[in-house]
């Protein structure tokens, strides 16, 4: 789809399969601009075509021009810090980076810095960008890899909504105590809250439904280690160092879920890449995170 940042609008040069539609389906069905926005744009007359106001009852023709009032400034939320943060993607809607280790996601107090939202904050400060920094999804304090955030109000809702709907694909490798009977599998096990820890998750037939699957990329026979790569259809909160827990073989260095092994401090899980169609321009995006340094020497100190 062809669009493009003018000021504060969006154009997007309608296509061929929007001909015969009226702004209002457009921006509902074939958009997906959830009704809290949509009550905005309306009072606010943020939607245009050809650059003039008109009734959302009004027919779109091939070619036309839409825009839509997206990129507002805004107060970033936190609190700019430089931390040199890795950009593995970024264009006017959305911007991944690569986390990197003992970094929360985002600040958990009002009052705290040192996230990597407030690494986010200065880099858009720096290139000229005045808008709320928005996490789609989070990662762990010891994990690192690629985590996506939103420009504006309607990337974010559309990426929420790619989320829910599992359309966003996320892959992590992972090392893990022992080594796995089967070369691929699914661990499809509820999880819920551990009552008897404040901050441990559990398998549990009452709490949320949770499914991982995972394959096996090497095996270090000498070490007692699996080198495996991840993916999630459900991302609940540390859902594959439970799954993992759960079947005898947690992430090295995880003492939480029961993580023994010396050769490494921290969990080994990197959230290696993600896969997305682009929720505006519907490009397919794919992005790779290298693997941190001291998880690349730890395998090759593997055997």
């Amino acid at each position: 789809m062809q669009t493009m940042k003018k000021g504060k609008w969006l154009e997007i040069v309608t296509p061929s399969y929007w001909d015969g539609f009226t702004i209002e389906t457009i921006v509902k069905a074939q958009i997906g601009v959830p009704k809290k926005l949509l009550h905005e744009l309306r009072l606010e007359n943020g939607i245009k075509l050809n650059n003039q106001v008109v009734p959302w009852q009004t027919v779109v023709k091939k070619m036309d021009r839409l825009y839509i009032k997206c990129f507002k400034e805004e107060s970033f939320g936190v609190v700019p810090e430089d931390l040199s943060i890795e950009v593995l993607f970024e264009d006017d809607h959305l911007l991944i980076v690569n986390k990197p280790i003992m970094l929360d996601t985002h600040p958990n107090e009002s009052d705290q810095t040192g996230t990597l939202a407030n690494g986010v904050a200065y880099h858009w400060q720096l290139t000229g960008i005045q808008a709320k920094v928005r996490h789609i999804h989070r990662l762990d304090r010891e994990t690192t890899g690629a985590i996506i955030f939103a420009k504006h109000a309607l990337a974010s809702a559309l990426l929420d909504q790619m989320l829910e709907k599992r359309e966003i694909k996320r892959s992590y490798t992972a090392f893990v105590e022992g080594i796995l009977r089967s070369k691929k599998g699914t661990i499809n096990e509820s999880i819920g809250r551990d009552r008897h820890h404040p901050t441990r998750r559990r398998v549990s037939a009452t709490g949320q439904k949770a499914i991982t699957h995972y394959e096996v990329l090497r095996v270090f026979r000498q070490d007692q280690v699996t080198k495996i790569k991840l993916q999630l259809d459900t991302g609940r909160t540390h859902q594959i160092r439970v799954h993992l827990s759960h079947t005898g073989h947690p992430l090295l260095g995880d003492g939480l879920y029961g993580g023994t092994h010396s050769l490494i401090q921290h969990q080994a899980l990197h959230a290696f890449s993600v896969s997305l169609k682009h929720p505006i321009t519907k490009e397919d995006i794919h992005v790779e995170a290298p693997l941190p340094l001291d998880l690349f020497q730890l395998e090759n100190n593997l055997k």
